[in-house]
C-alpha cells in the first residue's frame, strides 16, 4: 500500500535558502569529486574544507568510506547498490546545499550515468563536477588501502579500474591532473575554482 498520502513536505514553510546563504555569507553548492580509488579525492577534500574554513566558509565533506559505515551501510557494490548509494548521497548533498553549505563529495561514481543521476537530483546550477584525474598506475602505486593488490589477487570483486569500468568525465567543470602536482598546488587549483562560485553577488 502506498504511503504517499501520509507524506506532507514542509519546505514551503521553512526559511528560504537565500536567508540562510545571507547568514552564512556564501552560496550553497555541491563539489562532486570523481576519480579512481587512491586518486586523491579525500585528501583534496579534507584540504579544501580546511582552507574554506580558514576563509570563514561553511563546508561539509561527504566521503565514500564514511557514508558506507553509516547511512549506506546496507549497500554493497553491485550496479543496483552503487546506483542507490549515489542516489542517497545526492539527496543528502542537495539538502545541505539548499541550506547554504558547500558540500564536498568524494565518490568514485564510476559511470557517466551515475554522475548524471547525481546532477539531476542536485540540480545543474549547484552541481560542480571535479575530475581528480590520476592514472591507474599511480593509484596502484599509492594503494593507500591495499585494495588494488586484493583486486589483482581476485579477493575484491567489481573493483573500479581493475574488474569494473571507470568512465572518465568528458566535460567536467574542473579537471585536476594530480600526478606530479603537490597537494598544495592541487588544493590551490580547487580553491580558486570554487571560491567565485560560492561567493554571493
Amino acid at each position: 500500500m502506498s504511503t504517499d498520502r501520509h507524506i506532507h513536505p514542509v519546505q514551503d514553510r521553512l526559511l528560504h535558502r537565500s536567508a540562510k546563504e545571507q547568514l552564512l555569507g556564501q552560496r550553497g553548492a555541491v563539489v562532486w569529486m570523481t576519480g579512481l580509488s587512491g586518486s586523491g579525492k579525500s585528501t583534496l577534500a579534507i584540504a579544501l574544507e580546511r582552507r574554506l574554513h580558514a576563509l570563514g566558509r561553511y563546508a561539509v565533506v561527504l566521503d565514500g568510506d564514511n557514508v558506507r559505515t553509516g547511512i549506506n551501510n546496507n549497500l554493497g557494490f553491485s550496479d543496483a547498490d552503487r546506483t542507490e548509494n549515489i542516489r542517497r548521497i545526492a539527496e543528502v548533498a542537495k539538502l545541505f546545499a539548499g541550506n547554504g553549505a558547500v558540500v564536498i563529495c568524494c565518490f568514485v561514481s564510476p559511470t557517466v550515468a551515475i554522475r548524471e543521476q547525481a546532477r539531476t537530483i542536485i540540480g545543474t546550477d549547484d552541481f560542480l563536477e571535479v575530475f581528480v584525474d590520476t592514472p591507474l598506475e599511480e593509484c596502484e602505486r599509492r594503494d593507500v588501502k591495499g585494495l588494488y593488490a586484493k583486486a589483482r589477487a581476485g579477493e575484491v570483486k567489481d573493483f573500479t579500474g581493475i574488474s569494473a569500468p571507470f568512465e572518465p568525465p568528458t566535460a567536467p567543470a574542473l579537471r585536476i591532473a594530480t600526478a606530479g602536482l603537490s597537494e598544495e598546488t592541487s588544493t590551490d587549483a580547487l580553491l580558486n575554482f570554487i571560491l567565485p562560485r560560492i561567493t554571493r553577488p
